[in-house]
């Protein structure tokens, strides 16, 4: 005869209760918050919005070609050998080398152990595949390395749309890769997609840059608009500071102006650079850049050596908490285009819980009244084990605050019809054995 200490017994009970308690919270409203927790529910049962996205990977791979340019610089420099004429063009480095020297540039971007063009073993391939004409050299992204570039590309954009997702405060938002340039955002109870959609659409590329006392463009410098479009300006190429450098940014009321404006912290290093620049810049117009567009260009009246600083430019409390929520979750590595977009109304939720509840109670109804018909006593022990499986079930998803969806409740009635199914081949034993006594 089995036997059970009243240790095991009581921890089993004990145990069997806190989770039924998580159980019953989904029913009851709890003050407390820890056992406050209840089952969120899914896109397909709450409602919400569904946003496919891709990413625009062209100007990250210029991007890249531009700081690679540099490195072939600086390496063929200390390797004493003389490149020039360098251009970037069809997605391509080409470069010319003085005659007695192709064949040392082979050998260096062909070496499998170059520093220049990584060689990755396990996938036999370069970075770069390279074509030589002459005294020119010709470079583009090989197959592998342009996955690479757009795996890593991809990977920093999902952190920065979960950063931004989270800052707006939305309900479980369910965040996936699709492929190696594609997004999907899952946002539950989300009817209205506009604000997102306007956070994800934007690059958030911030830079400070002075304003040219030149009235045309010349070399090193370039025209941006301003962003309502009210004029244009010549501002120099060169980026004084990046939002790189900022750590933090919030919504404010400037109490002199009574404008709404975004005020920002930046690093040490930040802190260091914006304190030198406007030191040297003092009586300069400072443009402050948002994604190619102008947002403000103060006048330096006098050295920012703190560290903080303010953007102005006509907001209201709305843009302005928006605006500090993409400094504040960094600039994603390519702009994002939203390609799919479906709103999910909550009423098909409705109906389908409450078909997959009615399912539920009529398939857990139809197998206690089973049991019990068939095996009597036994029947009810299997019952009560079924009754506290099924608590248990709910009561860990519970805790866990998981996510249930329809395939989840799907799941849920399989397990009802499958959880007494050890209980019948015992009991079919149990009454073959006692006949043949």
């Amino acid at each position: 005869m089995l036997y059970f200490s009243k240790l095991r017994v009581f921890s089993v009970l004990i145990f069997t209760l806190i989770i039924s308690y998580f159980t019953i919270s989904n029913f009851t409203k709890v003050d407390d918050e820890f056992f406050s927790k209840n089952i969120k529910l899914g896109l397909d049962l709450q409602g919400g919005s569904y946003l496919l996205l891709e990413i625009d990977n062209e100007p990250v791979i210029t991007q890249r070609l531009q700081s690679k340019v540099l490195e072939f610089k600086k390496f063929f420099k200390d390797k004493d050998i003389k490149v020039r004429n360098f251009v970037i063009e069809d997605k391509s480095i080409i470069f010319d080398v003085e005659n007695s020297k192709i064949e040392d540039v082979k050998s260096l971007l062909d070496d499998d152990k170059s520093e220049i063009n990584p060689y990755f073993q396990q996938y036999k391939s370069h970075q770069f595949n390279f074509e030589n004409m002459d005294t020119s050299f010709k470079l583009e992204f090989s197959d592998y390395g342009l996955v690479l570039l757009k795996n890593s590309s991809l990977d920093q954009a999902i952190e920065i749309v979960r950063r931004r997702v989270d800052e707006v405060g939305t309900n479980e938002p369910n965040i996936l890769k699709r492929g190696n340039d594609r997004i999907l955002v899952e946002l539950p109870g989300l009817d209205d997609p506009g604000r997102i959609k306007s956070l994800l659409g934007k690059t958030a590329n911030l830079t400070f840059q002075f304003i040219s006392s030149s009235s045309e463009e010349s070399f090193g410098t370039e025209k941006l608009s301003f962003e309502d479009g009210s004029s244009e300006a010549i501002v120099s190429k060169r980026i004084v500071l990046s939002g790189d450098n900022l750590m933090d940014a919030k919504p404010t009321m400037n109490n002199q102006t009574n404008e709404t404006v975004v005020s920002f912290s930046l690093d040490r290093v930040g802190a260091k650079k914006f304190g030198k620049a406007t030191s040297n810049g003092v009586g300069k117009r400072l443009a402050i850049v948002l994604d190619g567009k102008i947002i403000s260009a103060p006048e330096v009246r006098e050295p920012i050596i703190g560290g903080n600083g303010q953007i102005s430019g006509n907001f209201t409390f709305q843009s302005a908490t928006d605006l500090a929520l993409l400094l504040r979750s960094g600039a994603l590595p390519a702009p994002l285009n939203i390609i799919e977009e479906r709103t999910v109304g909550p009423d098909l939720g409705k109906d389908s819980i409450n078909a997959g509840i009615m399912s539920l109670i009529i398939g857990f109804i139809l197998v206690v009244a089973f049991m019990f018909y068939k095996y009597r006593f036994f029947g009810l022990i299997a019952n009560l084990a079924l009754i506290s499986n099924l608590f248990l079930l709910v009561g860990i998803l519970t805790l866990f605050e998981a996510t249930l969806t329809l395939p989840g409740i799907a799941g849920i009635i399989l397990t009802v019809g499958m959880a007494v199914d050890a209980n019948v081949l015992i009991f079919e034993r149990i009454k073959e054995e006692l006949k043949n006594e």
